[in-house]
C-alpha cells in the first residue's frame, strides 16, 4: 500500500491549474540532493519552497506586476514583515509613512525598534522633500498610497527619485492598486508587497501575501531570507487565488464603477464632511491619484460631519443590511468598519466620526439605498 506500481495515463490537459500538495520532494538520485529556495538552480527540492501550484502563482503576480520574481507568503503581513526583516538590520534607519497600514507599524515598533532599528514616520504627501530625512544609514524607505484609511496618494516618483540618489531602496505596500492600478516597477519602485487576501483573492476565503521584486539581486536577497524565516504557503490557497486572477479585470472594473457612484452621493449629503476615496478631487494627493494611477478601487472613507456621538455611529452602522461589518476587503461583499486611532493616527483628526467603506459587487442603487436608511441622509 505504500510502495504501490500503479500509474495513470499521461497526457490530461485542463483548463483549471492542478493543486499539487507535498511536503517531501523526491530527488532523482543521491547527487542531486540539495536544499535551495532557488527555482533558478534547481526547480523543486522541498514542499515549503513551493510546488507547481504556487510557482504559478508566484510567477502570475510577476508577470502582473512587471517584475522580475515574487515570492508568495501566509498573508499580507508577512509581505511586509518579510520586506522589513530583508532590508534592515540593527542600527538601520527605516522611513515610514505616517499613514502606513495599522499592523505595519505595530511590527515596526514592536520588533523592529526591539533590535535596534530606527524607524521615523514621514508625512504622507512629503514627496520629494522626503530628502531631508536620508541619513548615511537610512536602508529603506516605505511608501503606501494610498495610506490606510485616510487615503493620501503619495508621490512616488519624487520619493524614488531622492532615495536612489542616496543608494536607498524603496518598498510600495500596493495592495489598494491590486498591483494593477498602479505600476510599481515603471515608477521606479524597488519592491512591491500585496495582500493578495483582497483582490487576487477576491472571494474572502484566503490569506496570502506577495513580494514582488525588480531585479536578480532583490531576488536572491529576499529569497535567501524567507528560506530562513521558514514561511510557506498553502497550495489550495494559491489554487484559490489562481482561480481569483482570471475575473481580476472583471471585478475591479465592476467595484471601481459602482465604489465611484456610492462615493460621489455620499459627498452631495449634507451631513457628510468628506468623502476621502482618491479619485475625487477632494481627496488628499488627487491629482497625483489622476497622474500615476490608472483607475481606483472599491475602499475608501467617509467623515461626518459633528456633532456625532461613538454611540450614534454603531447604531447607524449595525442598521446596514447589505454591508456588513468586517476589516478584510477586496471580495465581492460590501463592508464598513470603524477605525482605530491608535493604528490610525492620522485619522484621530476627525474625532472618531471617520468610517471605512468598502464597495463589492452588489448593486450600487440598493448599496446607496442601504447606507440612506441607516445614516438616515
Amino acid at each position: 500500500m505504500i510502495h504501490s506500481q500503479v500509474k495513470v495515463p499521461d497526457g490530461f490537459r485542463s483548463l483549471v491549474t492542478p493543486v499539487f500538495r507535498g511536503s517531501t520532494t523526491l530527488f532523482s538520485r543521491a547527487a542531486s540532493i540539495i536544499d535551495t529556495w532557488n527555482h533558478d538552480d534547481v526547480p523543486y527540492t522541498y514542499g515549503s519552497h513551493g510546488t507547481p501550484t504556487t510557482l504559478e502563482l508566484a510567477a502570475r503576480v510577476a508577470e502582473l506586476e512587471h517584475g522580475h520574481r515574487c515570492f508568495l507568503t501566509p498573508g499580507g503581513l508577512s509581505a511586509l514583515v518579510l520586506v522589513y526583516l530583508a532590508c534592515l538590520g540593527s542600527g538601520d534607519h527605516v522611513l515610514v509613512p505616517d499613514t502606513v497600514y495599522g499592523p505595519s507599524r505595530a511590527f515596526a515598533d514592536n520588533v523592529l525598534r526591539r533590535y535596534g532599528v530606527e524607524v521615523e514616520y514621514y508625512p504622507a504627501l512629503e514627496g520629494g522633500f522626503i530628502t531631508s530625512r536620508i541619513r548615511g544609514r537610512t536602508r529603506l524607505i516605505w511608501c503606501e498610497s494610498p495610506g490606510s484609511n485616510t487615503m493620501e496618494v503619495q508621490d512616488v516618483p519624487a520619493i524614488v527619485e531622492a532615495a536612489h540618489q542616496r543608494g536607498v531602496l524603496v518598498a510600495l505596500d500596493n495592495t489598494w492598486a491590486a498591483g494593477v492600478l498602479f505600476d510599481a516597477f515603471a515608477h521606479g519602485v524597488d519592491i512591491s508587497a500585496q495582500a493578495l487576501t483582497k483582490y487576487i483573492g477576491g472571494h474572502s476565503d484566503l490569506l496570502l501575501g506577495s513580494v514582488t521584486v525588480r531585479d536578480k539581486k532583490l531576488y536572491e536577497r529576499l529569497g535567501n531570507n524567507l528560506q530562513d524565516l521558514g514561511m510557506a504557503v498553502s497550495p489550495d490557497d494559491c489554487w484559490l487565488a489562481l482561480r481569483g486572477l482570471q475575473t481580476l479585470h472583471v471585478r475591479l472594473k465592476a467595484i471601481e464603477e459602482s465604489a465611484l457612484r456610492v462615493a460621489s452621493w455620499l459627498a452631495e449629503r449634507p451631513n457628510v464632511e468628506a468623502v476621502l476615496h482618491p479619485a475625487l478631487p477632494t481627496s488628499p494627493g488627487h491629482q497625483i491619484w489622476k497622474r500615476d494611477f490608472t483607475g481606483s478601487s472599491g475602499l475608501f472613507s467617509v467623515v461626518f460631519r459633528p456633532p456625532l456621538s461613538c454611540e450614534e455611529l454603531h447604531g447607524s452602522m449595525d442598521r446596514l443590511k447589505l454591508f456588513k461589518i468586517g476589516y478584510s476587503w477586496g471580495g465581492v461583499s460590501s463592508l464598513v468598519v470603524t477605525v482605530d486611532p491608535k493604528e490610525a493616527p492620522k485619522a484621530r483628526v476627525y474625532g472618531g466620526r471617520l468610517l471605512r467603506f468598502y464597495v463589492g459587487l452588489e448593486d450600487p442603487v440598493d448599496l446607496i439605498s442601504d447606507i440612506e436608511q441607516a445614516f438616515r441622509i
